[in-house]
């Protein structure tokens, strides 16, 4: 039986957490061309869900993909094109991991002709899936904030120099949601015992920069956390509860002050 692309639940406060690339699972088809290491599938944004759990709980929609990023990237344009010119990131069909190791067996990637089905039944189908989501929010509510949950490695000299932040809050350079809900988190941040930077390495991947229209009442802010925050980065990467309690506190102040501003601006339109 072949699982859903994306699992979808719905909620009724204007809140979206969004987790695309939290999936795990890996097609029948693919596996056997990866590398023994690449089936670890280390590049995972491991456990957001349940890291996560206390704003379902509190009435947020939650959409999140089931596939591996290794199937397709649903975080990237679906015509490739480099969210960070000049800089080393991973591709819409990724051939190598954030370490620069290579994924497949034979050392080659997907056709182009692949690469086109792989959009069309998964790429499109979680897309299909936020953006019906965010419309039915948005009949509701005058504002929603889409909020873009990710998780990352601390050290990936592949990637990046030197150790992120804890906390890596993408607002597109402040494009995509409203200044006074980007202050309110970046506030949450500078309080919190955590590192933190605001647009800085990651400043929102395709989601956080297509979806972010604060004119048209969608707001999208991505946070990209270092995973030692929260679970342990090693194989088999298992949750750490009593680091995540430490750090929950913290996204709740996140979400609680992007919204209370995200409110303010529904009284004032």
């Amino acid at each position: 039986m072949t699982s859903p692309i994306c699992t979808v639940t719905q909620g009724s406060l204007p809140l979206v957490i969004s987790i695309p690339h939290g999936g795990e699972l890996l097609p029948d088809w693919l596996a056997p061309r990866l590398t023994p290491l690449a089936r670890e599938r280390a590049d995972t944004d491991w456990h957001l869900r349940r890291l996560y759990a206390f704003a379902a709980e509190q009435g947020a929609s939650v959409v999140q993909a089931n596939y591996s990023r290794y199937v397709i990237d649903v975080n990237r344009p679906a015509d490739g094109s480099a969210l960070y010119p000049g800089q080393t990131t991973t591709t819409l069909c990724p051939v190598e991991s954030f370490r620069g190791v290579p994924l497949y067996l034979d050392g080659s990637g997907p056709s182009p002709d692949e690469i086109d089905v792989r959009k069309r039944e998964y790429w499109q189908p979680y897309h299909d899936a936020l953006a019906a989501e965010i419309a039915r929010l948005r009949g509701e509510h005058a504002n929603v904030l889409v909020w873009e949950a990710h998780s990352i490695a601390g050290v990936l000299p592949h990637l990046f120099e030197g150790k992120l932040p804890d906390l890596n809050i993408g607002t597109n350079s402040g494009a995509s949601c409203a200044p006074a809900m980007r202050d309110a988190v970046v506030a949450a941040a500078a309080g919190s015992p955590y590192t933190w930077v605001a647009d800085g390495r990651f400043k929102g991947g395709h989601i956080t920069r297509h979806y972010g229209q604060p004119a048209h009442g969608v707001h999208t802010i991505q946070l990209e956390m270092v995973q030692a925050v929260y679970m342990s980065e090693d194989a088999p990467f298992p949750y750490l509860p009593e680091a995540s309690a430490r750090v929950q506190p913290v996204l709740r102040a996140m979400l609680d002050g992007a919204m209370s501003a995200m409110a303010r601006l529904q009284v004032l339109s």
